[in-house]
């Protein structure tokens, strides 16, 4: 069991930036790929980013490549999401997931993933 603790979130302004956090409590943190998504009440959740387990593989979802950047920090079992010059259509709950066995673009699917966090909200204002 795996839990995930999600942090960071708040309310910014349209070309802002923030950054958030999720620790893993595992010790095996380098055996899960990991991710974010973001969902909007009435919406589906939406991939954003995904990671691999030593870090060297990435993935974005296109309305947020060349904006947002993942990365992890195995000595601290943390993930992070760096979000640069954000939009009002980013506002969402964004939660961290933790998956194993499933590899390739199937990890853009919420089904590769067997953990969740419980979320952080960001709002972006216009």
């Amino acid at each position: 069991q795996v839990e995930l603790v999600e942090s960071g979130g708040g309310l910014v302004q349209a070309g802002d930036s923030l950054r958030l956090s999720c620790v893993a409590s595992t010790d095996h943190f380098s055996s899960y790929y990991m991710a974010w998504f973001r969902q909007v009440p009435g919406k589906e959740r939406e991939f954003v980013a995904t990671i691999s387990g030593g870090g060297g593989m990435t993935q974005y979802a296109d309305s947020v490549n060349g904006r947002f950047t993942i990365s992890r920090d195995s000595a601290k079992s943390t993930m992070y999401l760096q979000m640069n010059s954000l939009k009002f259509e980013d506002t969402a709950g964004y939660y961290c997931a933790a998956g194993a066995g499933y590899g390739g673009n199937r990890r853009t699917y919420d089904y590769a993933y067997a953990y969740w966090g419980q979320g952080t909200q960001v709002t972006v204002s216009s």
